[in-house]
């Protein structure tokens, strides 16, 4: 018995309708099947010849109305009588597998050339992974110099901390510079006043060495009037004595009125 099944519908093609049908065939034991996608008025259809016992093709027909592929989206099956040859199920299995490798080896190309790209993608990969390395190798390194970097800034918050123990002072060493300057004024106020009053020391040395040569000129009198006194000469010898006392008098009383400051010797 033959039969001819066109299966129409949105998705039967690429679904593995064929090999869906001709595992079905083979269940039933089905020796002469074959099976082709096609384009109808109704779109996409799979059209199954088999040829064999009527009882298994009853069956086939059962199964082909009851199953579909998992994938597969079936409107419409319709079955005819079929007075053609059918391709042994054997050779239609070698057919299918020409055709698939016949779809494989544009797909196996792509996917080679898809494995030199992966490779080549790889080998520069491998090319920016060993960059990496190197600049990782250096992680140590900088790890250390990170270390270092904080002892020194730990050294430099500790200095900085003593610069500003010693800078709390500056406020303290302000006022004692004010109350320096202050005192310094002061000072330089009474050294103008006693410059003021030594500028007369010069006058007073003058005075002095005046006072001492008519001292030395009323001596030299005195001893010059003490060789010339006689005996007989007792009342102008006490009029001397009292000149000289008047004189020396008038001397002690100079030299009082003279500030108490040291005398410059000639």
């Amino acid at each position: 018995m033959k039969l001819k099944a066109e299966i129409a519908g949105p998705k039967v093609h690429d679904v593995g309708y064929r090999y869906f049908l001709m595992n079905m065939a083979m269940s039933n034991r089905i020796r002469m099947f074959e099976a082709h996608n096609m384009q109808s008025a109704k779109g996409d259809v799979v059209a199954v010849f088999v040829d064999g016992d009527e009882e298994a093709i009853k069956a086939f027909r059962t199964l082909v109305e009851t199953y579909h592929p998992t994938r597969s989206d079936v409107s419409e099956i319709v079955f005819d009588d079929f007075e053609g040859e059918v391709m042994k199920i054997g050779e239609y299995a070698q057919f299918c597998a020409t055709i698939q490798l016949n779809k494989a080896i544009p797909l196996l190309l792509d996917m080679r050339d898809d494995l030199k790209a992966v490779r080549k993608t790889g080998d520069e990969t491998l090319g920016e992974i060993k960059v990496v390395r190197k600049n990782t190798d250096m992680i140590p390194q900088i790890s250390e110099d990170i270390k270092a970097v904080r002892k020194t800034g730990d050294e430099t918050l500790g200095e900085i901390k003593a610069v500003r123990k010693n800078t709390d002072m500056i406020p303290q060493i302000s006022e004692d510079i004010k109350a320096v300057r202050k005192t310094g004024d002061e000072t330089l106020g009474e050294i103008k006043a006693v410059r003021k009053n030594t500028d007369m020391i010069p006058q007073i040395s003058e005075d002095i060495k005046a006072v001492r040569k008519t001292g030395d000129e009323t001596l030299g009198e005195i001893r010059g009037m003490r060789e010339d006194i006689q005996p007989g000469y007792a009342m102008q010898f006490r009029q001397v004595r009292a000149d000289v006392r008047a004189i020396k008098d008038r001397f002690g009383h100079a030299v009082r009125l003279m500030p108490s400051q040291p005398i410059v010797k000639s």
